[in-house]
């Protein structure tokens, strides 16, 4: 006996095992023709389990003449000559394995049995009737038996086909097709706005928005029956409901016709199914099909993002600062480590510094031949804190100690002359010095000491250990044993034989930067004054706490008492505790034990209070003519409702930028809910588009345990829609800073890796590890990591 795996179109119930396929199907059509010319109907179902390891198992019955009540039912599995002979066999289209179970279970197979003669009718009940006795005979030498029982007809009704279909089921999906294609018809005014290549995406948007409004919890567990989920059907909405009516319709129309005679009647009716399911498949409208909105959905991705090399299907993306200005290898390190994109945020820094991070990318792009297109964000309006003012300009110099304060690393400090540059890729040094004269540094030797007072007067030496030539001159690594405080002027010097020797003066050291230390409990005044003393910050004059600024005069118009206010990223949560036209006073509330830092530039949220921002703001706008001519994608921060993408679209034609790529930036709990009208408007333009999952902001303005569904809900969003999504924040970030992943950051990517288009990664000490790190992950191939399998087969006592 030849067992196979029967095609999806005549299964009418699957269910799944670890790594196996388990399919039932309705075997009233299969007839076993008797050498007396009588047929008999097997009325039991037909089970075949195919795992990934080759084995099966198949549950067959046969109820006898005389005694309708009993059923005998046998379980067994092919063995390994078979199993070989099917090996060799040519594969077999789904209309021949149909035809193959038929032609076996009637005695007319024989393809598959090598040089042994056919089984008839008598024979496989005969086998069946004696392996549900314990006897089997070797008349079927071919199959094994794995276990047998017999039970009456009301114990097997759970597992014997019922083929009549659930005619509610049918006349409900139909009435969800009926409403999909009303509210369709509803925004055909909406949908004729759009541009041609967005047109299929914001039909099918429609689609899945029309679906989301319906309460489908009381059928869809009908709908499982026939492999459809409408739950997970938002990339093709109407060609998988059409595709479940028809199957229903089929399966109507076969239990109607009742139980025929002959094989012709199982063959048609796979030949049917297969014949409907292409004619799905390509669709009366070309727009709806599932192929066409998958060709979409890539056109889209490729348009945006650019094309993936070596078979890749997520883009890596790097948020950068002036750091790689510093760093000459940097940009190339992380290209070269699978960076396709690189992101500036216009938020920081100034168009020059801009120019000069564009063209190390360019330049290395060129250089190591991989494509890398550039993002810039515009800042938008964020609410942030002022800048608190600039400390003094001291440098910590700490070597590593044991638990008893014993020095057991010393630190490394790296020495060159002013401008040559940041120290060599393969060195971490604990601290980086800029000295004044280059012609006395070159004289320093391995083994010297110099010597300096540091900036509470204390006597402090480094020794020599390493010396690099570098693109300006000499560089020197020199080792501290003993914590030292270095600052702009500190004086170098050696003991030569005629006195001290001048090595040169520290240059350059930056400012400490200033912040505020705020606990749970204190008063925080927020002011409009931008110019704040050192006094000032630690003291409000209408509470007793810290003060820091706020130059957006929207935060001061539209916070009312009792009002959360958040900063930092949700790092410090407070209470408005009252406000005035100058200040506001929050009641700090969430914070570290130790209390929080909060300095210069902080992110502030106000997620209950109703704010209005102007769509761009006067900075956005300077800076969108730079990004026009220097950008392939423009990231619009703090979308929240129509008017802003309508202010964009304005903006971009009134420029003719009609090629520049536009990403909304989703982070705010306004943005989300308006998500579905922001795709329908911004496909309007032909401009290519994608959506950012901007996750930083967005817990904070929806709630940390609402993230993951708001997530997850735009994430659907934006697959019904075609659009790409560009998955950022917190995307291993303990690897970026620290070295080292944990492991929640891993599955996190690993979650990315199946839904978005692009992964972002922000800046950090480790970028370039964590590139390589997160690429390997992205290209890894799920299909090679394997647990060893075996056979689900029942033992022969399992119904004992």
């Amino acid at each position: 006996m030849t067992l196979h795996l029967l095609p999806r179109h005549v299964t009418a119930h699957q269910c799944s095992l670890p790594s196996h396929d388990c399919q039932r199907a309705n075997t009233q059509a299969f007839t076993i023709i008797k050498s007396s010319g009588a047929s008999q109907y097997l009325t039991s179902g037909l089970f075949v389990q195919l795992p990934k390891d080759g084995h099966h198992l198949i549950q067959l019955g046969v109820r006898l003449k005389g005694n309708s009540n009993r059923k005998h039912i046998t379980y067994a599995s092919r063995k390994r000559n078979d199993e070989s002979a099917r090996s060799n066999s040519k594969p077999e289209t789904e209309e021949e394995l149909l035809k193959s179970i038929l032609l076996n279970a009637s005695g007319n197979g024989d393809s598959a049995r090598g040089s042994s003669e056919p089984t008839t009718g008598e024979e496989l009940i005969e086998s069946i009737l004696l392996a549900s006795g314990g006897n089997l005979t070797a008349k079927n030498s071919d199959v094994e038996v794995a276990a047998s029982d017999v039970r009456s007809e009301e114990d097997l009704s759970q597992d014997v086909f019922e083929s009549s279909v659930d005619q509610g089921a049918l006349e409900k999906l139909k009435a969800v097709q009926l409403h999909i294609l009303a509210l369709e018809q509803w925004n055909t005014s909406r949908l004729k706005l759009c541009h041609r290549d967005y047109l299929a995406g914001a039909t099918n948007l429609v689609h899945y928005l029309a679906l989301k409004c319906l309460d489908i919890s009381e059928f869809k567990k009908e709908l499982y029956s026939i492999g459809l989920n409408l739950e997970t059907v938002n990339s093709h909405v109407l060609a998988s409901i059409t595709l479940g009516i028809h199957i229903l319709e089929h399966l109507e129309s076969k239990s109607q016709s009742g139980p025929q005679k002959g094989n012709s009647v199982g063959l048609n009716a796979a030949r049917s199914s297969i014949s409907s399911l292409e004619h799905l498949k390509q669709g009366n409208n070309n727009d709806s099909t599932t192929i066409t909105l998958r060709n979409k959905a890539a056109s889209h991705h490729e348009s945006l993002l650019g094309k993936l090399r070596d078979g890749r299907t997520t883009h890596i993306m790097v948020t950068v600062g002036k750091e790689v200005i510093e760093n000459e290898t940097l940009i190339s390190d992380v290209i070269q480590a699978g960076a396709t994109i690189v992101r500036i945020n216009c938020a920081h820094g100034e168009p020059s510094v801009w120019s000069e991070i564009i063209m190390k990318v360019k330049r290395s792009s060129q250089m190591l031949e991989r494509p890398c297109r550039i993002l810039m964000d515009l800042a938008g309006p964020k609410l942030r804190t002022g800048f608190l003012g600039t400390g003094p300009s001291v440098m910590k110099i700490s070597p590593k100690k044991d638990a008893r304060g014993n020095v057991i690393l010393p630190a490394e400090v790296w020495l060159s002359h002013k401008g040559s540059g940041p120290p060599p890729a393969h060195l971490s040094p604990n601290a980086v010095l800029s000295v004044d004269d280059c012609k006395v540094l070159k004289m320093v030797e391995v083994g010297n000491l110099l010597r300096f007072r540091d900036a509470r007067g204390k006597l402090r030496t480094l020794k020599v250990t390493k010396k690099f030539p570098i693109f300006a001159g000499i560089g020197c690594v020199a080792e501290c044993s003993k914590a030292a405080y270095v600052e702009s002027g500190t004086v170098l010097y050696m003991k030569g034989k005629k006195g001290k020797l001048l090595v040169g003066r520290v240059v350059d050291v930056p400012g400490v930067e200033q912040f505020v230390r705020v606990r749970v409990g204190d008063s925080l005044t927020i002011s409009r004054d931008l110019c704040l003393t050192p006094e000032n910050l630690s003291k409000g004059s209408i509470g007793d706490g810290p003060r820091i600024t706020c130059s957006s005069s929207h935060l001061f118009d539209s916070v009312k008492p009792g009002e959360p206010i958040a900063f930092d990223d949700g790092k410090i949560w407070g209470v408005i505790q009252g406000t005035s036209n100058s200040e506001i006073v929050v009641s700090i509330t969430h914070a570290s034990p130790k209390g929080s830092k909060l300095g210069s530039e902080k992110s502030i949220n106000i997620p209950k209070s109703d704010i209005r921002f102007e769509g761009l703001t006067s900075k956005d706008l300077k800076d969108l003519d730079f990004v026009a001519s220097h950008a392939d994608m423009v990231g619009i921060s703090f979308v929240r409702d129509v008017c802003d993408v309508a202010v964009v679209k304005k903006e971009l034609e009134k420029r003719k930028l009609h090629n520049l790529g536009i990403v909304l930036k989703i982070e705010t709990q306004s943005g989300f809910e308006n998500l579905p009208f922001l795709l329908l408007q911004a496909m309007q333009s032909p401009n290519p588009l994608g959506i950012m999952i901007a996750r930083g902001d967005l817990a904070v303005e929806c709630g940390w345990e609402a993230l993951a569904d708001v997530q997850e809900e735009i994430m659907s969003i934006c697959s019904a829609a075609q659009i790409p999504i560009i998955w950022a924040t917190q995307v291993l970030e303990s690897l970026v800073k620290f070295g080292q992943p944990t492991r929640a950051e891993i599955t996190d990517v690993a979650c990315g890796k199946s839904r978005a288009s692009c992964i972002m990664l922000n800046k950090g000490k480790y970028i370039a590890e964590a590139v390589s790190t997160l690429d390997s992950i992205l290209d890894s191939n799920s299909s090679r990591i394997k647990t060893k399998l075996k056979p689900l087969v029942p033992s022969s006592n399992i119904y004992q």
